[in-house]
């Protein structure tokens, strides 16, 4: 299939002897007037927009609503004309549409900022927590006896009680009895701190 246009009894046909025979059913006339009027719809269009993706689907959705809408156009206006006035209400509905979805992006951010703003707070407010509390923590077991601060040290480097029985030389059951003791001992002074 040919990419021109057909052309018409030997000679290029007027706009509105073009668009009768267009309405008539020879639907593949339309791409003369695309042809013909291309270039002044993309420059007029990228006079208003910056990024050529743009400018080539406003181009496209400019001529797909004029070929649906060709019944409209009077024979007495300039083409072009009509055209860009159809190319200027698809910019407006365009530009409308970034500026809602600017706005939307905007709204989104600010309601990420202000959840990670509160998320963040609340993180450092936690390990401000968990930093005061282990400091709590590590003072009470420095007050433990000697023998108990051995037992809480052994049970946080995952010391086995035989094990450390056998370092203490006495029994499991007795090393069981210490870290039940180290334990309330250790509530005891994180309450009383706590106050």
């Amino acid at each position: 299939m040919p990419d021109t246009p057909p052309r018409i009894a030997n000679e290029t046909p007027g706009t509105a002897v073009l668009v009768q025979r267009i309405l008539r059913g020879e639907r593949d006339l339309f791409l003369h007037l695309v042809q013909e009027h291309e270039r002044m719809l993309r420059s007029f269009l990228a006079s208003q927009l910056y990024n050529l993706t743009e400018v080539d689907d406003l181009a496209q959705e400019t001529f797909v609503a004029a070929f649906r809408d060709l019944a409209a156009f009077r024979s007495d206006n300039d083409f072009g004309s009509w055209l860009r006035g159809i190319a200027r209400n698809r910019l407006l509905t365009h530009f409308r549409s970034v500026q809602r979805r600017d706005s939307a992006v905007r709204r989104f951010q600010e309601e990420v900022s202000r959840i990670v703003a509160e998320d963040l707070e609340d993180v450092v407010r936690h390990r401000t927590d968990t930093e005061d509390q282990m400091a709590r923590l590590l003072g009470c077991v420095s007050r433990l006896p000697e023998k108990l601060r051995r037992i809480v040290h052994a049970g946080l480097e995952g010391l086995k009680a035989g094990v450390l029985a056998e370092e203490l030389g006495t029994t499991v059951p007795a090393v069981y009895q210490l870290h039940y003791r180290a334990n309330r001992l250790l509530r005891a002074c994180l309450e009383k701190e706590a106050l």
